[in-house]
C-alpha cells in the first residue's frame, strides 16, 4: 500500500537535491613516492614539485571529476519445466578509469608537470647520455606496477552547500540534519593513463584546462558526517588515509550563505 506523505515530507525530500558543484579531490603519490630517496621523488624535485607542499594546490585546481560506477556480470539459468529464465550475478565489474580536469596555473603549470612526470616515471623513459632532448637515442624501460601505482590515497568527496554549517532547518523537520553529510570515494591502485591534448588558439582567450585519465582496480564508498560535528553515519569504517578537512573547505570556499565559490581568474 502506498503511504500518505505530508507536504513537509515531500518538501524535505524533493526540495534539497544534491548539486554537482560541491566536491573535493585528493591525490596521492604512488607507493614508490612515499619515501624521499626514490626515483619518482627525485623526478618530481627535478621538475620543481615538492610533495606534500604542492598537494593542496593540485587538489584545489581540479575543476571537474566523476563519481565512479560499477556493474554486475550475470549468467542465465533456464527452468525448462516452468519456462522461467533467471539471471544470477557472479562478478562485480568496476569502471577502470576516471577523468579529472584541472585549471592550469601560470606559476608552475602544476597539473601538466606533475602528471607528465608520473607518466615518464611509469615508462622509464630516458637516453643513454641522460639528455632528454636527445632525439635519436630515446628508449623506454617500463617500471613495475608496484612502483608507479598509488595503492591508496586517491579520494573524491561529494558534499553539499551547507557542509560545515551549524544545524539549520528551514522546514522545522526534526529528522532533517543539515551539517556535514558527505560521500567519500576511495580508489585503489591508481595511476595516470593519459593526458588529453590541450588546444591553444589566438582566438578569444579562455582558461587552459588539463584533463587526466586515471586507472584504478576498484573503489569503496562510504557516507559520513562532519568529523568536527555530530558524530558519524559511515557505512564502512573510516579510511585511515583520508585527510579530508571540512574546516579548510568551509573557511576557504563556502560563504556565510552556504554558497560554494571558487577563486576568480582574470583573463587579459
Amino acid at each position: 500500500m502506498p503511504s500518505v506523505k505530508s507536504i513537509d515530507d515531500i518538501k524535505s525530500s524533493l526540495l534539497r537535491p544534491s548539486l554537482t558543484s560541491h566536491f573535493y579531490v585528493q591525490f596521492a603519490l604512488p607507493s614508490a613516492g612515499q619515501t624521499g630517496s626514490n626515483a619518482f621523488n627525485s623526478r618530481l624535485k627535478s621538475a620543481g614539485i615538492e610533495f606534500p607542499t604542492s598537494q593542496d594546490t593540485l587538489n584545489l585546481l581540479c575543476s571537474e571529476a566523476s563519481l565512479p560506477g560499477s556493474s554486475l556480470a550475470t549468467f542465465e539459468v533456464n527452468n525448462d519445466r516452468s519456462g522461467v529464465t533467471e539471471r544470477h550475478a557472479h562478478r562485480r565489474f568496476f569502471d577502470d578509469r576516471i577523468d579529472f580536469t584541472f585549471y592550469v596555473d601560470v606559476q608552475d603549470y602544476l597539473p601538466i608537470i606533475f602528471f607528465e612526470t608520473w607518466l615518464e616515471f611509469i615508462s622509464g623513459a630516458g637516453t643513454s647520455d641522460d639528455n632528454p632532448r636527445n632525439a635519436k637515442d630515446y628508449f623506454y624501460r617500463m617500471n613495475y606496477a608496484d612502483e608507479y601505482t598509488a595503492d591508496r590515497g586517491l579520494f573524491v568527496y561529494k558534499f553539499e552547500k551547507d557542509f560545515g554549517k551549524k544545524s539549520s532547518n528551514p522546514l522545522g523537520d526534526p529528522r532533517y540534519k543539515s551539517t556535514g553529510q558527505f560521500l567519500e570515494y576511495e580508489f585503489f591502485r591508481s595511476f595516470p593513463l593519459a593526458i588529453n591534448s590541450m588546444p591553444v588558439s589566438y582566438d578569444a582567450a579562455s582558461l587552459l584546462k588539463c584533463t587526466v585519465s586515471m586507472n584504478y582496480i576498484r573503489y569503496t564508498v562510504r557516507r559520513d558526517s562532519d568529523p568536527t560535528g555530530a558524530g558519524s553515519n559511515s557505512t564502512n569504517s573510516p579510511s585511515s588515509n583520508s585527510v579530508f578537512n571540512p574546516n579548510f573547505l568551509t573557511q576557504q570556499f563556502i560563504d556565510q550563505n552556504g554558497q560554494f565559490t571558487i577563486p576568480s581568474f582574470n583573463i587579459a
